[in-house]
C-alpha cells in the first residue's frame, strides 16, 4: 500500500544489492524501480550495471520520451549518433569526468557503454514504460540474439573512450 508521503532513500546498501544482482544477471545489469508501476507517469530507477553488457543503440519515438541519468557510481561513455549511424558526440559521464549526468531529448539516437564495473545510474524517464519497440532501435546495432557481434560491439565502444 502507498502511504501518503512515503519517501524511498538511495542507500549504500540499496545500491550495493542491486549491484550484486547485476552481476548475477546475464546481461550484467539490473534495474531497481522507485515509481510504484510502470504505467506512472514518471519512471525512476537505478540501473546498476557491469563492464561487458549490451545496450542498443536506441531512440525514443512513438511515443516521444526524454530520458535523464545522473552517475552515483562509476563511469559511462555516452554515444550520440545521426540517423546513418556515424557517431556525432560521445563523452565520458560520471567519476573524473567533467560531466556527471546526462539529459537526452526524444528522437536522439544513443548509446551508452559501461567502462567501469559497479557502475550505477539514477534515470527518469517519461512514463508510462513502452518496450523499446523494432523503429526505436537503430538499424546498426547488433541484433538481440547475436552475441557475438554484441561482445565486438561493446569493445568498439569501449576502446573510444581509451
Amino acid at each position: 500500500t502507498m502511504e501518503k508521503g512515503k519517501v524511498q532513500f538511495i542507500t549504500n546498501e540499496l545500491i550495493e544489492l542491486t549491484l550484486q544482482r547485476a552481476k548475477e544477471s546475464p546481461r550484467l545489469r539490473m534495474n531497481h524501480n522507485f515509481h510504484a508501476d510502470e504505467s506512472d507517469a514518471v519512471n525512476r530507477l537505478l540501473n546498476a550495471m557491469h563492464r561487458g553488457t549490451f545496450i542498443p543503440v536506441h531512440r525514443h519515438l512513438n511515443p516521444s520520451l526524454s530520458e535523464s541519468g545522473v552517475v552515483l557510481r562509476g563511469r559511462v561513455g555516452v554515444i550520440i549518433y545521426d540517423s546513418q549511424g556515424h557517431i556525432i558526440d560521445s563523452r565520458v559521464v560520471g567519476d573524473g569526468a567533467d560531466a556527471c549526468g546526462f539529459d537526452i531529448e526524444a528522437g536522439v539516437w544513443h548509446g551508452l557503454v559501461v567502462l567501469e564495473d559497479n557502475t550505477v545510474i539514477y534515470e527518469v524517464k517519461q512514463g508510462p514504460y513502452t518496450p523499446i519497440s523494432a523503429e526505436n532501435v537503430a538499424p546498426w546495432s547488433p541484433a538481440a540474439d547475436n552475441h557475438t557481434a554484441q561482445r565486438e560491439f561493446v569493445k568498439a565502444l569501449e576502446d573510444l573512450f581509451e
